[in-house]
């Protein structure tokens, strides 16, 4: 794919690029890079310097912080059409990241460099607007998972994961550490929960899958 047709593409998943004045977009088609990074490759390191606004075309990434006994917490997951809430903050505070971002898929992005970045917010109102309204839809997502994490039983979040993370045909291509990992739990915990759900036909599970077979008697029964 050529540079002109990846600027393209660009544009059609990000509608707010047409948005833009003659000369902001002059700048923004001009600066902008186009990372593709494999799965398991780094986005960002935590206390990394942040010199791009990352925008996902292809592909997913998940952000997410270690305990101190070692265990992931996943914090979010950003895919196609979305961008990363913590790259906005550290862009806008100047600090750096206080997390750490990595490809679960092959994935595409698109990147401003931070000069272009601080341009826009300050001469184009179309952008500016686009980047604060997404922040603050973005945040306000962290904070309903703050919630879910701090308040919601385990099966409930197990649950909601297995929904969201579901293909069209229902299967979630994960392991039972990565689930646990995703709702700040343990394999051996999440292995019994879905072998329970297994037996009672709500599952199937598969070699690093799960299949949904029952959608509305999962979702009930994570509330139980």
């Amino acid at each position: 794919m050529t540079d002109a047709q990846k600027v393209e593409r660009w544009v059609d998943r990000f509608p707010l690029i047409q948005a833009l004045s003659p000369a902001h977009l002059q700048l923004a088609r001009g600066t902008v890079q186009f990372p593709m990074l494999e799965a398991g490759a780094t986005a960002y390191e935590l206390d990394g310097e942040c010199a791009n606004y990352l925008m996902c075309l292809e592909g997913r990434t998940r952000i997410f912080r270690m305990s101190e006994s070692g265990r992931e917490v996943l914090i979010y997951k950003v895919g196609p059409g979305g961008t990363c809430a913590l790259t906005t903050q550290c862009l806008l505070s100047g600090g750096t990241f206080p997390a750490q971002s990595i490809a679960e898929e092959r994935t595409e992005l698109a990147a401003l460099p931070v000069s272009t970045f601080q341009h826009l917010m300050e001469d184009s109102s179309a952008f500016r607007s686009f980047v604060m309204d997404d922040y603050t839809r973005l945040m306000s997502g962290l904070f309903t998972l703050i919630d879910e994490v701090a308040f919601a039983p385990l099966k409930q979040r197990l649950a909601q994961r297995l929904l969201a993370e579901a293909d069209p045909r229902g299967v979630v291509a994960v392991t039972h550490q990565k689930l646990a990992d995703d709702i700040g739990s343990v394999r051996e915990v999440v292995s019994r929960i879905l072998a329970q759900w297994a037996e009672a036909g709500l599952i199937e599970l598969r070699r690093g899958a799960v299949e949904i077979v029952e959608r509305t008697s999962l979702a009930t029964a994570g509330r139980r």
